[in-house]
């Protein structure tokens, strides 16, 4: 009798980053490291696509994916068989893994090349599943991260100190660290190594996945917990800069990361800075009436300044990144001491990102942009923001409760009337004969109110806590008018 395999138990994680003391040799042997994995996974991601472009090229492939959907069971069963002949799948890709381990790429270990294999191969699946319709390989000097897959070899964390081979780099942990020294209390699942470029210089961190959940903040001088969490109910309606709440104590209308708006101004500067030294290094590249000659094969050239100037970009995108994630940890923190049973409605950020396909005309017979919310979504980052808050609540045992956008129509409803009126973009405001509620407020108001099947409205629950809504809703609106509105909260108001 064979013993039945037994299955790893998912457990709940957290990511801990530390910095690291490191020497020059130990920065020319790590910077070794990450061009060796770069090398190692477009070397495993080249082979998988000529495979998978075979596959598809094939004769058995097309008549598979002819064949009805119905009967789904035996088509994913030929796909799996065609991934097996075509070596996606099986010993054929377990054969191309280690004959490249073994000679070129030894220094890595089987540890890291492992999770170098699985990041091609979801690379891979993101073009079997249409997630994506082409992949990259990456460029010299922009591997980021290599990891382990356990931390008993390859990249190890042992008191305090990251071991990878011969190297062995300290990490930077402060005895006054409250929040550091409780995580690290945690078993160490498995080690990355990591490197970011602050100021046009490399430096080096390990980020330490930890099982279990983030221990609990404390205020050093007073002691008491920060960020607690509240028991009750939280609606949430949320925009591409914009976010409405409503919660039995407070109704709020906020923007998105507003710290990010004061960093485009800077980039704008900057990119037109780049695209004129681009410009006059590279006259060949361009055609006449300004456009990029698609033709002209020969290298881009960049100047000392041109280079400089994009170091200087990249330095602010950083910033802008790291603002924006603590913007959106502050929100969310607030966000959970108003309630844990939160709801909002479902959101296809990647299709609002695209550009429109129809083209249509305005009022005055102008034909419109066919730009959409592209910009506006990569700065304000909502999917990331809805992300951390599912994160925050799944670690103190709950999960951010999505709505169906489709059956509910928050947007649209009106729960003293009971029916539906579809609206134009641009009006922002209901209209009650006696009173008119901010849309998207109201929106909120209505998801907090959301049956537990999440596809109904609580009508009889509207008409209860519709006049302490009322209150709390005029009382934000008196804020918002009394200050300087951002452009993004008054395309709302």
């Amino acid at each position: 009798m064979k013993k039945k395999s037994k299955k790893k138990s998912k457990t709940s994680t957290f990511v801990l980053t530390l910095p690291l003391k490191t020497t020059i040799s130990d920065n020319s042997a790590l910077d070794k490291y990450f061009e060796l994995s770069r090398r190692y996974y477009n070397a495993i991601l080249g082979k998988l696509l000529k495979r998978y472009y075979l596959m598809i090229q094939s004769k058995e492939y097309i008549q598979v994916c002819k064949m009805p959907k119905d009967n789904n069971n035996e088509r994913n069963k030929l796909f799996d068989k065609l991934e097996h002949k075509f070596g996606l799948k099986g010993t054929s890709l377990n054969k191309l893994i280690t004959s490249l381990r073994v000679n070129e790429f030894k220094g890595l270990g089987s540890h890291v090349t492992i999770k170098l294999q699985l990041r091609a191969t979801q690379a891979i699946d993101k073009l079997k599943f249409k997630v994506a319709k082409k992949i990259s390989f990456i460029r010299y000097g922009e591997m980021f991260s290599f990891e382990s897959s356990d931390n008993k070899q390859g990249v190890r964390f042992r008191d305090s100190i990251v071991e990878f081979n011969k190297l062995k780099l300290p990490a930077i942990i402060k005895k006054k660290d409250i929040y550091v020294n409780m995580a690290l209390q945690n078993r160490v699942k498995y080690c990355r190594i990591k490197r970011e470029i602050i100021k046009g210089k490399y430096h080096y961190y390990v980020q330490l996945v930890l099982e279990g959940i983030p221990p609990i903040k404390i205020n050093k001088d007073t002691g008491e917990i920060r960020n607690y969490i509240n028991d009750g109910k939280v609606g949430l309606d949320i925009g591409t800069q914009s976010l409405a709440i409503c919660s039995d104590n407070e109704v709020k209308l906020l923007e998105l990361a507003p710290e990010i708006n004061n960093i485009e101004k800077e980039k704008r500067i900057l990119q037109r800075k780049m695209d004129r030294s681009r410009r006059k290094m590279n006259l060949n590249k361009f055609n006449d009436n300004g456009t990029i000659n698609i033709k002209n094969k020969s290298k881009w050239i960049k100047s000392k300044k041109y280079i400089k100037t994009q170091n200087k970009l990249k330095e602010l995108q950083r910033k802008q990144k790291e603002i924006r994630k603590q913007s959106h940890n502050q929100l969310t923190n607030y966000i959970l001491t108003l309630g844990n049973d939160v709801k909002v409605e479902t959101m296809n950020f990647k299709g609002l990102q695209k550009r429109s396909k129809e083209t249509t005309k305005n009022k005055d017979g102008r034909y419109n942009k066919k730009k959409r919310f592209g910009k506006s979504i990569a700065n304000k980052a909502p999917s990331m923001f809805l992300r951390i808050l599912d994160n925050k609540l799944k670690w103190n045992g709950k999960g951010l409760k999505q709505v169906n956008t489709y059956k509910v129509k928050a947007s649209q409803y009106n729960h003293i009337d009971d029916n539906y009126v579809k609206k134009e973009i641009n009006e922002r405001w209901n209209d009650f004969k006696e009173f008119k509620i901010q849309r998207d407020l109201y929106s909120s108001f209505l998801i907090m109110n959301v049956n537990d099947d999440l596809e109904t409205i609580n009508r009889d629950l509207c008409f209860e806590e519709f006049q302490e809504f009322k209150v709390l809703h005029d009382i934000e609106i008196k804020r918002l008018k009394s200050m300087e509105l951002s452009l993004a909260l008054k395309n709302v108001i």
